[in-house]
């Protein structure tokens, strides 16, 4: 193994690395992919975007056998996310994905399916 020598001169250089994304950027993108983390949160956010119409928080306590303040608590860090948003009718809400996603953000959800 040859070890390189760098001149004095380049030694202890340090040169700013171009970011690709911008701060603000990558703090969204992180709270989406923290959000899309839990298993259970991910297959929401996929049903989500298969349904034609909003989906009723009872039909997702039935689909994954957990209580309903369980799946809003899960729904209330999907909305803080900014991928969901919610409509009542009596005691119910009904979830749809945000029709107006940011582009990126619509890749990776799209990208996850």
């Amino acid at each position: 193994m040859k070890i390189e020598v760098l001149p004095e001169r380049e030694r202890g250089v340090c040169c700013a690395v171009e970011l690709e994304v911008p701060e603000v950027r990558a703090v969204e993108i992180a709270d989406v992919l923290k959000a899309l983390a839990d298993p259970t949160r991910l297959q929401m956010v996929l049903a989500l975007r298969a349904a034609k119409e909003p989906v009723c928080i009872c039909d997702f306590t039935v689909t994954f056998a957990l209580s309903q303040p369980t799946l809003s608590h899960h729904m209330a860090k999907l909305r803080r996310a900014g991928l969901v948003e919610a409509t009542r009718r009596g005691i119910w809400a009904y979830y749809r994905l945000k029709p107006h996603l940011p582009a990126h953000v619509r890749r990776i959800v799209d990208a996850l399916a």
